[in-house]
């Protein structure tokens, strides 16, 4: 494995452990809410900003994922989509990028 496919996983595992601790820091002071998460995430101008430029950059490789699905016919790197949307950009899109990278047989 290359090395540059070694960093796309570890930025993979970064992305999904680092904000994770974060949010199970939130929810423990905050409780299990999804009410409160969405209010968490449009609080402020700030963060009403970072929402919506990880909303639409997840839409956006959502739409790139598909599309290059459809011209490699490699299926494998969709993973990435369920894993950006339950997880987070942080950890779905150098998860694509591991799993697109990889040598096509």
């Amino acid at each position: 494995m290359s090395k540059l496919r070694i960093l796309y996983l570890c930025l993979s595992i970064i992305g999904a452990v680092v904000p994770m601790i974060f949010l199970l820091g939130w929810t423990g002071a905050n409780g299990f809410g999804l009410s409160g998460l969405l209010a968490a995430w449009t609080i402020n101008g700030a963060t009403t900003a970072l929402t919506w430029d990880l909303a639409i950059s997840a839409v956006a490789l959502t739409v790139f994922a598909f599309t290059e699905t459809v011209v490699r016919k490699d299926r494998l790197p969709l993973l990435a989509i369920p894993a950006t949307f339950l997880i987070g950009l942080s950890c779905g899109l150098p998860l694509y990028l591991f799993l697109r990278s990889r040598p096509m047989d």
